[in-house]
């Protein structure tokens, strides 16, 4: 059945193109055992699929409420990906809040409180609110992941930290607090990858002047928009992916664009996967040194 039904399996046989509840199939009588064992292979405990389909993190979501009887809710970075962020992986646990010490392999189980207004439906799957998803993600470890997934979480759904921090005044005394306000000060919805994320961390931790994102530059023919950088000093660092040393097109278009950049009065730092730690900082903080002696 599609997951726009939420409640007894309806339909024919050939419905049956998502996760469903096996027992309720043949109560039904919409599948035999026969058929339900040699057609559709087992996911979850009671929970059946089409044999061979490949599942993607919507549908092991879906199968994991059915799991849980239709009673847990979707959350943490599960939650975080039906609400549109990027870069999570399709094979990560489902995480769904549900009472269960024992959860079979894939899924999560969390207890916590949660407020009637910090869920909400999105198709038939009950789910965290985008703040509430952000609360739980935060309180875990202070690192470049969490705050990684906070800067997609925050850019794709515009939620706002002041909207997370309002979730946290309601938990007071909950566990990772201090995390949760460790990691808000550093997120930026404006990366736009978890390595612009990582980038940027790596130059606040180095003590560098923390760098504005996506500054906007006006060239002669469109805007380009710089990952991060300092637009007093007319200085920017770039993360450049394998795709702009791959894509003939896009590493043409680079070449343009940093001439004109260039052209403009921009110093530009580029950074390629395999640069040292080390080396990134020292040639941002020489290009920073050089703008500004120059300003003087």
């Amino acid at each position: 059945q599609s997951r726009s039904g939420c409640g007894s399996q309806a339909g024919r046989m050939s419905d049956f193109q998502t996760p469903f509840l096996g027992s309720e199939a043949v109560a039904d009588g919409l599948l035999r055992k026969h058929q339900l064992r040699s057609r559709f292979d087992s996911v979850l405990p009671g929970v059946y699929a089409p044999r061979g389909v490949q599942l993607t993190l919507p549908d092991r979501a879906y199968a994991a409420w059915l799991w849980s009887r239709r009673q847990g809710i979707i959350m943490g970075t599960t939650a975080a990906a039906l609400h549109g962020s990027k870069w999570v992986d399709n094979e990560s646990p489902v995480e769904i809040l549900w009472s269960n010490a024992r959860p079979p392999r894939g899924v999560r189980t969390r207890t916590a409180q949660l407020f009637a207004d910090e869920w909400l439906t999105l198709g038939c799957l009950p789910i965290t609110t985008a703040e509430r998803t952000g609360f739980d993600i935060g309180r875990r470890r202070s690192s470049g992941p969490t705050v990684a997934a906070m800067d997609s979480l925050l850019r794709a759904t515009g939620v706002g930290k002041a909207d997370i921090a309002d979730i946290a005044g309601r938990h007071p005394g909950v566990r990772g607090l201090r995390q949760l306000e460790t990691v808000l000060d550093l997120v930026d919805p404006g990366a736009q990858s978890p390595k612009e994320t990582w980038l940027r961390l790596l130059l606040v931790a180095a003590g560098l002047p923390r760098p504005t994102t996506q500054i906007p530059v006006r060239g002669a023919a469109s805007t380009f928009y710089l990952d991060m950088g300092w637009e007093d000093l007319m200085v920017a660092v770039e993360y450049d992916g394998e795709q702009h040393r791959t894509d003939r097109w896009q590493y043409t278009k680079d070449i343009r664009r940093s001439e004109e950049l260039a052209r403009l009065g921009w110093i530009i730092v580029r950074v390629v996967a395999g640069d040292r730690p080390p080396d990134i900082v020292r040639r941002v903080r020489e290009a920073l040194q050089r703008r500004s002696s120059s300003l003087r």
